[in-house]
Formats: structure tokens, C-alpha cells, sequence
């Protein structure tokens, strides 16, 4: 996967290649992982001696996504505006991208997240692929060109910036952010839980030790509440939201926790639809869609739900290869064909933006 720039920072774009060494790393130990929002059963991998951990932290630490975004930064200014919406509960600052030709005239825009649970690692990788390909093809596809230069694109490479940090060095399976309750032996909240819609109600754990805790209160991760302040801020011009999970090969939208039509219901049917076909066309692979609740599983205080309820009409989650042969472990030569075929699933879903609804 080429990325535009020097040699040196095109390291960035294999983070996921960490898994050849995961792979060849004998863990200190392992046991039998099983969680409904897992998927099937996994194998925890833990570094048994320091040794181990130092090793993997100083393969991980040449491939920060933030020495690319600096990178993209500085070489791309014209189409590329890197700034921090925060910092997370570690200290580390929350980075986003701003994608699009500068223009003083109104731009409507397009969020994109990924890396909201720190195990699902093709979601990062897939962010990315976006951006790299958003400035590879900005001259040369006039479908590229047209989203440049009509929208803005606000990408978060890695939300989750605490837990993913912990499942390169730690645990490879970690999902939750890194937050501390003093009177709870257990850290980390599911940031997908954490948002002030249904809170803590069907779908999420009160207890602060289940992977699905959806914190001591509404927005208590410092990186969920940054997103949200910012996408508040930003409601007005802001026309979708869109968020990369792992892994079921499915694309999801409003409601996860009812079972319910959303008032846009045939607009956005309409685009999910469109946006499977066409990833359907590249390899063949078959994704699901439908509201969230009747094809995955009800949840809540979810933050595509959140968005909806804020005012942004078209809200998606993408749940990713593949369906529970690799799981979160999805192999290296896979992670082309899954970024190729999504890429073309975004650019259809935001073309509808510049158009009316059918």
C-alpha cells in the first residue's frame, strides 16, 4: 500500500502488518476469549516479559498514524488540514483530518471515524486508505475531484486512541478505552456505549469489567466527548456520519436500540442499498444492510444513533470484513481488497449528498 510522501512516512500505512509479528510471537499466554460483540471465539494474546513488550512497542512505534498525519500535513496543505479536537484519558491529542479543496463558499461535510474499539484494526487501516486514495486520485478520478471539491471530509483515524495504543503493546483483544475508576479494579468503557442516547439501556453493561460498560455516566470518555463537542458544533454542515467497525461484513444504520423506521427511512435504505451493490460488484463479497437493530443486535448509546438524534440525516456503521474465519485477525493480504471494495462504498454513499434524495 503506497502512500503519497517520503519513504519514511509511508511506514504509517502498514500498522496492521504488526500482525505478521503477532503471529510469529510466541505469546506468555493465552486463553480462550468468548463475547456475543466479539464475534466468535478468539485467542487472547498477552506478552509474557518485558522483553516481549518492548519489542512489540518498538516494532509499533515506528508505524504511528500520527507521524503520517504530520507528514500529509505539511506536503498536502492545499487539500489537507491536520488538527486535535482534545486529549484523551492517557494525555495522547485526538487528530483529525480535514479533506477538500479550501473554498470560501458554503461546503457541506462528511465525518468518518474509525478505530472506536481498539481491537478492530482494519478499521484504522481503512481510514487511511481513504486518505490516501482521496489525494493519489483528486486529479485524476473526477468522481474524486467532484467530493474534494464540493465537500469536506473530517476523518478520525483513531478515536480510541488509549485502547489501541494497549492492544499493540498489551492485549491484542483489548475493545474499551483506558479510563480508571478509582473503587473498580477493571479500566476502560466501550466508547460505543458512551453516548448520550438510550444510555445504559439494552445492549450495554452497568458493570465496569464487561466489554460493553457503558461508563459511570453519558460522554465520560474524554474521547467520546471531544467527538461530540466538536460534531455539535459542527451539526449545520455536517450531512453524514460515518463509522468502521469489525468485523460482520455488514452496513448499518438508524436505530440500534429500537425497532423502529427512522423518518428518512427510504432516502437512507436507498443509499445503504446502492453502497452494497457496489461493493458487491469489486470481489464479490456479500455485506448486510438494514437498521442496526434488526440485523446485528440492539444497543445503546451508540454514536451513529447519537448522530442521528443530533440533527445528521444520513449516519452509518460499517461492521467490516469478514464474517468469523480471521475475525479481528483479518490477514494482511486482505486488507487491500477489504479497503478497495469499502472505498467505493463511501464515494457512492457521500456522491448522494450533492443530489436529492430519490
Amino acid at each position: 500500500m503506497k502512500f503519497p510522501g517520503k519513504p519514511s512516512s509511508q511506514t504509517a500505512a502498514l500498522l496492521p502488518l504488526c500482525w505478521l509479528f503477532m503471529k510469529i510471537l510466541q505469546p506468555g499466554h493465552s486463553h480462550l476469549y468468548s463475547n456475543r460483540y466479539a464475534g466468535d471465539k478468539v485467542i487472547r494474546l498477552v506478552p509474557n516479559t518485558k522483553e516481549e513488550a518492548y519489542t512489540l512497542k518498538k516494532i509499533c512505534h515506528q508505524l504511528k498514524i500520527q507521524n503520517w498525519m504530520h507528514h500529509l500535513n505539511n506536503t498536502h496543505s492545499g487539500l489537507v488540514h491536520m488538527f486535535s479536537i482534545g486529549k484523551s484519558y492517557e494525555g495522547r491529542s485526538l487528530f483529525v483530518l480535514k479533506l477538500g479543496r479550501r473554498s470560501r463558499v458554503y461546503k457541506r461535510a462528511v465525518w468518518i471515524d474509525c478505530g472506536i474499539h481498539a481491537r478492530e484494526w482494519i478499521s484504522p487501516a481503512f481510514c487511511q486508505w481513504f486518505v490516501k486514495e482521496a489525494l493519489l486520485t483528486y486529479r485524476s478520478d473526477p468522481t474524486m475531484r467532484k467530493m474534494m471539491n464540493h465537500l469536506y471530509f473530517y476523518i478520525m483515524p483513531v478515536l480510541n486512541v488509549d485502547g489501541y495504543h494497549f492492544s499493540w503493546t498489551n492485549d491484542r483483544f483489548w475493545r474499551k478505552t483506558r479510563s480508571r475508576r478509582s473503587k473498580f479494579p477493571c479500566r476502560g468503557v466501550d466508547a460505543n456505549r458512551n453516548w448520550k442516547v438510550k444510555w445504559c439501556d439494552e445492549g450495554a453493561s452497568m458493570h465496569p469489567c464487561d466489554d460493553t460498560y457503558c461508563g459511570p455516566f453519558p460522554e465520560s470518555e474524554p474521547e467520546v466527548k471531544a467527538v461530540a463537542n466538536f460534531l455539535r458544533k459542527h451539526k449545520k454542515h455536517i450531512r453524514a456520519y460515518l463509522s468502521f467497525h469489525a468485523y460482520a461484513q455488514m452496513l448499518l444504520y438508524p436505530y440500534s436500540y429500537k425497532y423502529e423506521a427512522i423518518p428518512n427511512f427510504n432516502c437512507v435504505e436507498s443509499v445503504a442499498y446502492k453502497a452494497v451493490s457496489v461493493l458487491y460488484s469489486v470481489y464479490g463479497v456479500l455485506y448486510k444492510y438494514g437498521p442496526a437493530s434488526s440485523t446485528l443486535y440492539v444497543s445503546s448509546g451508540s454514536s451513529m444513533d447519537w448522530a442521528y438524534k443530533n440533527g445528521i440525516p444520513y449516519t452509518f456503521a460499517f461492521e467490516l470484513r469478514d464474517t468469523g474465519h480471521f475475525g479481528f485477525l483479518l490477514p494482511e493480504t486482505l486488507i487491500k481488497p477489504t479497503c478497495t471494495e469499502t472505498m467505493l462504498a463511501v464515494k457512492n454513499i457521500t456522491l448522494h449528498l450533492l443530489k436529492k434524495c430519490p
